[in-house]
């Protein structure tokens, strides 16, 4: 049975020279959108794009696909994966967006979102949009290096005034980008407001190219009515998506999860980042997986605080084990401690 509201998501969208045939799209996400974590999204079905983690320009010049931390993909991934690549020097960006057309994904996409202060302080990400000049010379370097669809993902700005937002918009429009990830947020802000959901709209109504909404959307509620507000061309979820892995086939594909889903998400996630990533590295990204999955569970704080003492991948299976002995409490809306 269709979700009231999101049968949109489910119609066909053109993004530059190519289709895709869903609207829902995995955001980026640093630390979380990985490989393996991506590979269990697919299993589950019903996403649109899926979105690698920010990566390097720089380093993915060199970077070996089979050994980066951030720069792999599955081969049967690459014809709906989305690049996200941040640097600051437009020559570098140009280069490697050609090297991720040439290894087949379907787009790259710009940061200019991330307002962490280590990303920021190099000027990247949010920080170039304190000096439009340099972004519309990235955004127009990458697009002569690439046909592919380009993507910008974005923030408000560093002030809460939507007419810079829109600005960028059409900016990024006419320096030849196929679609937008608006996150309507000011870029010192880590979630600690609500994002403007109608700055979505006047982005929308600015340009002709795709617009998609991100930011809040943790229920189909939230999602109907981000559409419906907004008018935008699709959505893209991050960390509801982290807690509910699923979300896309049950909205896209009427899918009805099984009492034991949390169990089986876990613990098929856990055999992935094993199979990926080394016991180190696969434990760093259990734990910061962890901590929105907990936001499922009543007693998210203890299931946590387990995860993350957890000494290794073997004590983390034990933890699993014990908290999925007996069906755990679960929230009715994902628990807000754990989303920010």
């Amino acid at each position: 049975m269709p979700t009231t509201g999101l049968e949109s998501l489910n119609q066909p969208l053109q993004i530059g020279q190519r289709r895709i045939d869903r609207r829902l799209n995995l955001a980026p996400l640093t630390f979380l959108g990985h490989i393996a974590f991506r590979e269990l999204v697919s299993e589950f079905g019903g996403c649109g794009l899926l979105f690698t983690e920010m990566c390097s320009a720089r380093t993915i010049l060199t970077e070996n696909r089979y050994t980066s931390p951030y720069f792999r993909w599955r081969d049967q991934e690459r014809q709906r994966l989305v690049c996200q690549i941040f640097g600051r020097d437009p020559e570098t960006m140009a280069r490697a967006a050609a090297r991720v057309q040439s290894e087949g994904f379907f787009g790259v996409d710009i940061n200019f979102g991330c307002s962490a202060g280590n990303i920021c302080k190099r000027g990247c990400g949010a920080a170039l949009l304190k000096t439009p000049s340099e972004a519309y010379a990235i955004v127009a370097a990458v697009r002569r290096a690439v046909d592919i669809p380009l993507f910008v993902k974005y923030r408000i700005g560093w002030q809460d005034d939507p007419a810079p937002a829109v600005e960028f918009a059409l900016g990024f429009e006419r320096e030849g980008v196929d679609a937008l990830t608006f996150h309507p947020r000011v870029a010192p802000d880590r979630r600690a407001r609500p994002p403007r959901w109608n700055y979505i709209a006047m982005v929308k109504q600015a340009v002709d190219i795709p617009v998609f909404g991100n930011g809040d959307v943790f229920d189909s509620r939230d999602c109907a009515r981000m559409l419906a507000l907004t008018g935008c061309d699709g959505v893209a979820i991050g960390r509801l998506a982290v807690a509910q892995p699923w979300i896309f086939a049950a909205w896209n594909n009427a899918y009805r999860p099984p009492p034991d889903i949390h169990r089986r998400a876990a613990f098929r996630l856990l055999e992935l980042l094993t199979a990926h990533y080394d016991p180190a590295a696969a434990l760093r990204r259990f734990r910061r997986f962890a901590y929105y999955f907990a936001s499922n569970f009543t007693f998210g704080h203890s299931f946590y605080s387990r995860i993350r003492n957890a000494a290794d991948l073997p004590a983390v299976s034990a933890v699993l084990e014990r908290f999925f002995a007996s069906p755990p409490q679960r929230c009715s809306r994902l628990n807000a401690n754990y989303l920010l």
